[in-house]
């Protein structure tokens, strides 16, 4: 595969609660539940023009960049809500079957992002670099259970779009030598807490 650098959105999916299932159930257990989740968020990046970079634990990195940032940025946005409507009827046969609930939280960012081959010699992937690969993972860590965090330059390539979402600002993040980046929320009315 080519590398290159584009204007991309990078989408970090996480798997919530899934630590203590991995802890309590049985190791093949765990391990279909997690190739349920990573199936189904999968399919739904393929089916918004999405690509899966890569699968950690109990996270999914993506990334969307066909055609132009409008475009991608709705299609990231579509999918990112799509897995949590869809993930809902999972999370809810998740908990009926093992007592243990469970929820995707998303953070999705806007920038120039370096793509291309990397790893070790026989075991190379596909991968992207830069700061929105690094902000997209500080956004799903604010986003709580069941919730997506969006950045002001998707909200910026959305457009007119961005005004139907009814989401909330959110305190700015904050990085080290560099302006706050002001950042939004589709969050639930009811707070999802596993504690």
């Amino acid at each position: 595969m080519q590398t290159e650098r584009r204007t991309a959105v990078i989408v970090h999916a996480e798997l919530r609660n899934f630590t203590r299932m991995s802890e309590m159930l049985e190791p093949a257990r765990v391990l279909a539940l997690a190739n349920e989740f990573f199936s189904l968020a999968g399919r739904i990046v393929r089916e918004q023009a999405g690509k899966v970079l890569s699968v950690q634990n109990d996270t999914l990195l993506a990334a969307f960049y066909a055609g132009a940032p409008a475009q991608f940025a709705a299609n990231a946005l579509k999918g990112a809500q799509d897995l949590e409507r869809e993930f809902g009827e999972l999370g809810a046969r998740w908990q009926t079957e093992y007592g243990l609930p469970a929820a995707v939280s998303i953070g999705i960012h806007l920038g120039e992002t370096l793509f291309g081959m990397a790893g070790p010699q026989g075991a190379q992937q596909y991968v992207a670099f830069g700061d929105p690969v690094s902000v997209a993972e500080r956004l799903v860590h604010r986003a709580r259970n069941g919730e997506i965090v969006i950045s002001a330059p998707v909200m910026k390539a959305l457009g007119t779009a961005a005004g139907a979402l009814g989401a909330e600002a959110l305190p700015a993040l904050e990085l080290a030598k560099r302006q706050p980046i002001p950042i939004y929320g589709i969050v639930l009315e009811t707070r999802l807490d596993f504690t």
